[in-house]
This record gives C-alpha cells, structure tokens and sequence, in this order.
C-alpha cells in the first residue's frame, strides 16, 4: 500500500513538472519581437525607450536595426522582415509609402533635429559652415545619397555654392554615427551631424550651427511596416513612442518633440 502511495505520488509530481514545463514553453512562444528599423541618430534614446517599454510589457521583445535611413529604406523595399521604420528624413518614408510598403494610416512625424559643424575636442578650428572648404581641411559627411545627414550636408553646401570644393575633401560615412566617430577619433578635422548627435559626445565640440537661411527641414517620420506580422503590436510600441514618457526622453536627447 506504501509502495503504491509513493508512486502515485511520484508520477503525480513528474505530472505537474511536466505541466509546469509545457506551461513555461507556452509562454515563452507567446513572446512577440518586434524588428524596428530606425536612424542611427535615434541609437541611445530608442535603446533606453525600448526598456522603460519591455518593463510594462514583458511579453514584448524588441530588436533595433540602427543605420542610414536610405540603406534602411532599401532592406524594406527587399523584404527584410520589420515591424515599425522610424527614419532620419521623410524622404525616406515617402518612398516607402509611394509603393505601399508602409501603412499610411500608422505614419506620424515625431521628433526634429538641427545640422551642426563639429570638431574634435581639443581642437582650435573655429571655422563655420561657410569657410570650411578653405581650410583644405578632412570633412566627414554622410554618403549623400543614402544618409540623410549627409543628403542635408550636401543641401546645405551646395545653397552656399561650395558643394564641389567640399566635396574634394570630404569623406563619406555609411551613417551619421560613423561621421561622428571619425571627428572624435580625429581621422577628421570636422563634420557635420545632428544636434543630438554631437550633445551625446564627450569628444567633440560644436563649431555652429547652420546658419538659419541654409537650415533644412530636418524630420523624423515613423510608422508601421505594411508586411508586418505583428501590426498589434508594433502600433502599440508606436502609441508608446509618441507618448508623455517618451516625449521627456526625446527632449532629453535634444530632439524637438512634434508628434500631435
């Protein structure tokens, strides 16, 4: 009768661990993770944004693919999978949503930014926007083609009439973090980000702002992808992302808050 006591008991704990262990599987399947593809300037307050997200909701994992919004851009119109693209500049989005490949419904511009000229640290440059080609100096921009940092600096200089003498002694980054690596590194004398950008650095100072007149209109759209498997979910994260809580950590970055 013992005996037979002790195994009931014994199958009926290997029974309820077993349960347990299907139950904790369930559970772990029922996570969603959600790709977002942003801007690299959005690198540190999207980070810490995602945390303060996770914490209220632990069934959501979140994956950030950081870079130039035009190389983000082509990935989605070749079919990588994401959820929610946030970009640098709504030309980026605008051809997105000409093909359809995000919903329009979800897209939002949320934050802006201002271009700034910088230089290392120790430095002793002083020279702005408008002189810089006359210093023969190593200016770091992103590729023009597919950062909008870049394709702002490129803007921005060729209104001033001095794109091809820049252009002679530029290099190109493949986004705008590269562009203030290389500054702090001193691989160049000078180059041009976003206002956040050089406000996160210890190793770079800025030398000006552009100037007013020449200042471009510097947006950042997000939205939800229109192949997204988790549209529920990604909406939600975005809901999040033009919220209160987020609006203080943008600020907090030195964006200009614009989401209505």
């Amino acid at each position: 009768m013992k005996r037979n006591v002790l195994k009931w008991g014994i199958l009926s704990v290997l029974a309820v661990s077993l349960f347990a262990g299907c139950g904790n599987t369930q559970s772990q399947a029922e996570k969603t993770t959600l790709t977002v593809s942003a801007a690299a300037s959005l690198t540190d307050v999207l980070t810490e944004l995602a945390e303060a997200y996770k914490a209220e909701n632990e069934n959501v994992e979140i994956d950030f693919t950081f870079g130039g919004s035009g190389a983000l851009q082509t990935q989605i119109e070749e079919g990588a999978t994401t959820d929610i693209f946030f970009s640098a500049a709504e030309s980026n989005m605008d051809a997105l949503e000409e093909q359809n490949l995000i919903d329009a419904d979800t897209r939002e511009d949320v934050l802006e930014n201002k271009i700034v000229l910088v230089v290392p640290k120790t430095s002793d440059m002083d020279t702005g926007f408008a002189n810089i080609a006359e210093t023969n100096s190593v200016i770091a921009l992103g590729e023009a083609e597919s950062v909008p940092a870049g394709k702002y600096a490129k803007q921005i200089f060729t209104d001033m009439g001095i794109w091809e003498d820049v252009k002679s002694n530029a290099v190109f980054a493949s986004n705008v973090r590269e562009v203030l690596a290389w500054v702090e590194a001193g691989e160049a004398s000078c180059g041009v980000v976003y206002a956040t950008d050089a406000a996160t650095s210890e190793g770079v100072r800025v030398v000006e702002e552009v100037p007013t007149e020449y200042a471009p209109d510097v947006r950042y759209p997000a939205a939800v992808v229109s192949d997204s498997q988790n549209k529920e979910y990604a909406k939600a994260f975005l809901d999040f992302l033009t919220s209160e809580k987020a609006a203080e950590a943008f600020a907090r970055y030195g964006f200009t808050y614009i989401a209505e």
